[in-house]
């Protein structure tokens, strides 16, 4: 009985980091809209929270089994990879900067492989092109969808308070979306270790990474909100509409796929597209080095982390 209990209090681990993610990657659906005032901050996180649940019950399955057959798991080190991961992404939320959970959480798992000598490097090689494909094909989608709808609203004749309403609300539809896609994919990140574990199943895995996401979005995601949506170009609410939709429908081809990616990358690949249309030179390329540099010591911070953790409680 004790032990039952106390397999599940480490079950605090993944909500530890599903709160750390909510805070930090709030901003990769809704950073754009709230920075640019179309959207007020409380009704994002509102959408934010309903959605990302949904996604992630609805389909975040694959993602799951996906990310939890990198390595084998148990409790012990499904605990250790959750509060690493976590650690990694709360330090990069108090630098205020966007960092990517997928890679904090495999940089952990990679930790524990280390330890262990047991590392799928087939279903690592197959994280890791993803990783590089998401924020390529982000700006990619980012241009063509620039291009599209500009053309559309150059053909319509319509008042501007009467075009404001419109995109605020399209943009709230397309956060709904991304925060849909984000649950979806994301989950894996904060409860398939322990699904991998045996603990939960892929439905209680989804509810409680979800709910947990959910919490950090409403608790602590203003600050990398404001960072996400301004330092790297200047948005207006048409170009915010743009990268929230190109980020969205990213992650919700990778989560058909069934690998977890960084909503983070996404965003930043849609930033990046738009700016190339726009003006290349309006492109804040130090805060973009910046938040490159965290992207790159993330899973660095938590593949160390987890695999002192590890070494010093469990072996």
């Amino acid at each position: 009985m004790f032990l039952f209990s106390l397999s599940y209090l480490k079950l605090l681990g993944g909500i530890y980091l599903g709160w750390s993610l909510g805070a930090n990657n709030t901003a990769n659906v809704f950073g754009t809209a709230v920075s640019s005032g179309m959207v007020k901050f409380r009704t994002a996180t509102v959408f934010f929270a309903v959605f990302v649940i949904l996604g992630a019950v609805i389909g975040g399955a694959p993602g799951i089994k996906t990310l939890g057959g990198l390595t084998s798991q148990n409790i012990n080190t499904a605990f250790v990879i959750s509060v690493a991961s976590a650690v990694a992404v709360t330090l990069l939320t108090m630098l205020k900067l966007p960092a990517s959970v997928s890679q904090a959480v495999v940089g952990a798992i990679l930790g524990i492989g280390i330890l262990q000598k047991q590392i799928n490097f087939a279903g690592l090689q197959k994280v890791v092109i993803c990783w590089i494909c998401t924020p390529v094909g982000a700006a990619v989608i980012s241009v063509f969808l620039y291009l599209i709808l500009s053309r559309i609203l150059r053909r319509i004749t319509i008042h501007f308070l009467d075009f404001d309403r419109i995109v605020r609300i399209l943009l709230i539809i397309s956060g709904a979306y991304g925060a849909y896609a984000l649950g979806a994919n994301n989950v894996a990140n904060i409860t398939g270790v322990y699904y991998q574990a045996g603990i939960l199943t892929p439905f209680l895995a989804s509810l409680i990474g979800s709910i947990s996401i959910a919490l950090g979005a409403v608790t602590y995601s203003r600050n990398v909100m404001m960072t996400v949506g301004k330092s790297v170009i200047p948005l207006n609410s048409f170009c915010a509409l743009v990268v929230v939709l190109s980020e969205a429908i990213t992650v919700d081809i990778f989560a058909h796929i069934g690998v977890p990616v960084s909503t983070g990358q996404a965003v930043i690949g849609g930033v990046i597209g738009v700016g190339i249309i726009r003006n290349v030179n309006a492109i804040n390329f130090k805060a973009l080095y910046k938040i490159f540099s965290g992207w790159v010591v993330t899973p660095v911070i938590s593949c160390v982390l987890s695999y002192m953790l590890y070494k010093i409680f469990y072996m």
